[in-house]
């Protein structure tokens, strides 16, 4: 009922920048937050920003000053504005958004993910 639709990674140069979409759509109430997890290849997924609606945003200590989180809520669609990348944030990202929709189908959901190369 619900999918989430992400694109924007690709491989750039350390010091570079990428910006990550995601777009949700299908029968959607409301989405109470939304946001952008990466995981890289032996390491567990990890928070890297959250937003639970306009100007409410949390981020991991690691991307703090060089990423930014946004959504417009009339799309249903999140963004990940990444500045100054570095090699170690090399990673897929995933999107994830908490959805209010018809009970039975109600919950998390997440995008396939896309893969974010940064090179030194």
């Amino acid at each position: 009922q619900v999918q989430l639709v992400e694109s924007g990674g690709g491989l750039v140069q350390a010091g570079g920048s990428l910006r990550l979409s995601c777009a949700a759509s299908g029968i959607i109430f409301s989405i109470n937050a939304m946001g952008w997890y990466r995981q890289a290849p032996g390491k567990q997924r990890e928070l890297v920003a959250t937003i639970a609606s306009p100007g409410r945003t949390n981020y991991a200590d690691s991307v703090k000053g060089r990423f930014t989180i946004s959504r417009d809520n009339s799309k249903n669609t999140v963004y990940l504005q990444m500045n100054s990348l570095k090699p170690q944030d090399t990673a897929v990202y995933y999107c994830n958004a908490d959805v209010r929709t018809h009970l039975p189908t109600q919950g998390e959901y997440w995008g396939q993910g896309t893969q974010v190369t940064v090179s030194s």
